[in-house]
């Protein structure tokens, strides 16, 4: 269970999370919503200790982010950010090693290299291990970076905007791939989305925020709701059942 309590960042005056209270689970997708500058991408970079709060407690299963270690920490939350490039050059197989770095520090052990091998093939990336990243499609390299995070083998996994410059079908691709490792491996998967309808279709539950602040929180047909989505976006939204799944419709 990740608990926040009261989590709170500011810069200068302006309280971009604003005393943020969010209970997320063992397993399962949530997908973080809400307009540009509501504070989603902040959020999440407080639980993966990229950024520090001014306010509040964040316990990743009874351990405190403030006062555990970074190792240890690492070998139970795994973050990848939106901005995920790299200047060294990098094949496929070296970045996913990169995963281990917590359990391992660098001399990678048998169990290293099968969690390795592990991960590659479960992003389909096998015969792509030897490629470097630059040689790859935009979907490719996402997968090569996902497949770094499960390599690390935490119960949580948090991701931001991983559909950032991605076209429809990687997209898709990339969707299908973290509901299949939610529901295969256990994990709870939290991710920063724009697209409303891919958080509904693939999550478990949403999480809406406006203004630094949880507004909505609940399963996806509680948040997927014309009245709901229209207060988050401040825009007249509708929401239709297409083949059983909840899908908005954006008018102008």
């Amino acid at each position: 269970m990740i608990t926040l309590r009261g989590v709170t960042k500011s810069y200068g005056s302006q309280a971009v999370v604003d005393g943020v209270d969010l209970d997320l689970g063992r397993s399962g997708i949530t997908s973080i919503i809400g307009p540009n500058g509501a504070g989603k991408s902040t959020l999440l970079s407080i639980v993966g200790r990229l950024l520090s709060m001014d306010h509040g407690t964040v316990d990743i299963d009874g351990l405190d982010i403030g006062t555990t270690s970074g190792r240890v920490l690492a070998k139970r939350v795994a973050m990848l950010h939106q901005d995920n490039h790299l200047t060294a050059r990098l094949t496929v197989g070296e970045l996913v090693a990169f995963g281990r770095y917590p359990h391992s520090r660098g001399r990678l052990t048998a169990d290293d290299r099968n969690r390795i091998d592990e991960a590659l093939r479960y992003l389909d990336l096998t015969e792509l291990q030897s490629r470097f990243l630059d040689e790859l499609s935009g979907g490719q390299r996402q997968r090569a970076f996902i497949a770094m995070v499960l390599a690390q083998d935490t119960d949580y996994v948090l991701l931001d905007e991983p559909l950032n410059n991605l076209d429809l079908r990687h997209a898709v691709e990339i969707m299908r791939l973290l509901r299949r490792a939610a529901d295969d491996l256990g994990k709870r998967v939290v991710l920063v989305m724009h697209d409303i309808n891919f958080a509904s279709v693939y999550s478990d539950e949403i999480v809406a925020m406006a203004d630094g602040r949880i507004i909505h929180q609940g399963p996806v047909d509680a948040i997927m709701r014309p009245e709901v989505l229209s207060a988050i976006y401040k825009t007249p939204i509708d929401v239709q059942s297409i083949d059983g799944k909840l899908i908005s419709l954006h008018y102008t």
